[in-house]
């Protein structure tokens, strides 16, 4: 049992204090089918509610307001909409586990449901979703360090680097050490700090627009058809918390209650959207960038904290977001004891080299993650749990009822923003990189 809790922990989208400090309540007994009575230990609501927050809160909520700006005022229900759809798949991914006791990460949903086949493709888009994440993170540091340092610059070989280019090396460089720790109880507990993290930057827009003197004056657009694929691959992306609800599922005291831990969790993540898209777009209207923090004047104190706010969490989660492709890579390659630390550090090395090069390469924020909402959270969050319920419970063999229909509209509905979000995102990047 402690060892498939732990397969969990490694397959989470963001840590968890859970899976580093599972506690023990003395006096909760439960009985088995013989009656017989005995101490079960778990997290109880409200540590449960925290971790569902602290996985939905994330980076997300810098390009909400961008995402506002490029669909217009009406695309404010997409939001709504889409944080409805992920949190009834969420539900679905719980009924999945109900079903299977053996289920306990979202790699063994995909199996129960189509195999080895299903295994390697939840495992793939959880993956490549991580790794894209963790390159944001870098674009993010490096393009707010170059706002608040613009003349920045260092020479190597001949060759002058500057600018955000420059900042994404350092902050490379900065992140690798912790990288390479095996241990990361203390990191987990530091990367914990994303619901805060979203508050004191809600706060800090807040305070920005009523006494820094910026104001609500943008009045904005109703809708923008044009940018509406960007707004809701970028509405998609805050939503990509799926892969860890299985292990806030299962670690759970009392399970009956999960589906009130989502509903708490995804009313206040959609609330403090929904505030910082508004916020942002009546201060700033259509000069929104992809950063809501690359707009705030960087003289001001409360804009300051905002920015350094930004600044801290998403060093502190980059090693948690790699471990799980850490340990997919050496699991694959590493089998033997002799040099096993030596090649974990080439892999771990090598993972951080590439994400730096990713992020020169592609120094496009708001495009990259509208590509990561579009595909990845799509997928991993409405198509792939739609599918595997229906494959599980075999519910379109048995009845064929409101709910099958339901299913099958959210798949299409989820394609269909996968295929033209994906598209306008990968156009988005071609035209910047040509500039």
């Amino acid at each position: 049992m402690e060892g498939k809790q732990n397969e969990g922990c490694s397959l989470t989208t963001v840590p968890l204090l859970v899976c580093f400090n599972e506690e023990k309540h003395e006096g909760d007994k439960v009985c088995d089918e013989r009656g017989d009575s005995h101490l079960v230990s778990g997290t109880s609501f409200f540590k449960t509610c925290f971790n569902g927050l602290n996985a939905l809160s994330g980076v997300g909520i810098l390009s909400v307001p961008f995402a506002l700006a490029s669909g217009g005022w009406l695309s404010l229900i997409i939001l709504f909409i889409i944080a409805s759809l992920t949190f009834y798949t969420g539900l679905l991914m719980k009924r999945c586990m109900d079903m299977d006791s053996s289920i306990r990460t979202y790699p063994d949903i995909g199996e129960h449901a189509f195999g080895t086949t299903g295994k390697t493709i939840v495992s793939i888009t959880m993956h490549l979703e991580l790794f894209l994440v963790a390159t944001g993170f870098l674009i993010l540091e490096g393009d707010n360090l170059h706002n608040l340092l613009p003349n920045m610059s260092f020479e190597i070989n001949g060759f002058n680097i500057g600018g955000n280019q420059s900042f994404v090396m350092i902050v490379g460089l900065i992140i690798l050490p912790t990288v390479w720790l095996d241990n990361m109880n203390i990191l987990s507990y530091i990367s914990a700090s994303g619901v805060i993290a979203s508050m004191v930057l809600l706060v800090s827009v807040l305070w920005a627009a009523t006494f820094g003197g910026i104001g609500f004056h943008n009045k904005g657009t109703l809708i923008n058809w044009r940018g509406l694929p960007t707004a809701i691959s970028l509405y998609a992306f805050c939503y990509c918390a799926h892969p860890v609800f299985p292990t806030l599922y299962t670690s759970m005291r009392n399970q009956k209650q999960f589906f009130e831990v989502l509903q708490v969790c995804f009313i206040l993540c959609t609330f403090c959207y929904a505030a910082m898209a508004v916020l942002g777009y009546l201060m700033f209207g259509a000069d929104l960038t992809s950063q809501i923090t690359l707009n705030l004047p960087t003289s001001s104190i409360n804009s300051k904290v905002a920015i350094y706010t930004t600044l801290v969490n998403p060093i502190a989660k980059y090693a948690l977001m790699v471990t799980p492709i850490v340990d997919a890579f050496e699991t694959r390659f590493i089998s033997q004891r002799c040099y096993r630390r030596q090649l974990s550090l080439v892999i771990r090395t090598t993972l951080v080299a590439s994400t730096i090069i990713v992020a020169l390469s592609l120094p496009f924020f708001g495009q990259l993650m509208s590509l990561v909402g579009a595909f990845f959270s799509v997928t991993a969050s409405v198509i792939l749990p739609c599918l595997c319920f229906l494959r599980i419970s075999r519910t379109y063999q048995e009845r064929f009822g409101l709910e099958l229909i339901a299913i099958c509209g959210i798949v299409l509905v989820g394609v269909s923003i996968m295929i033209i979000g994906s598209y306008v995102a990968i156009l988005d990047i071609m035209e910047n990189l040509k500039q």
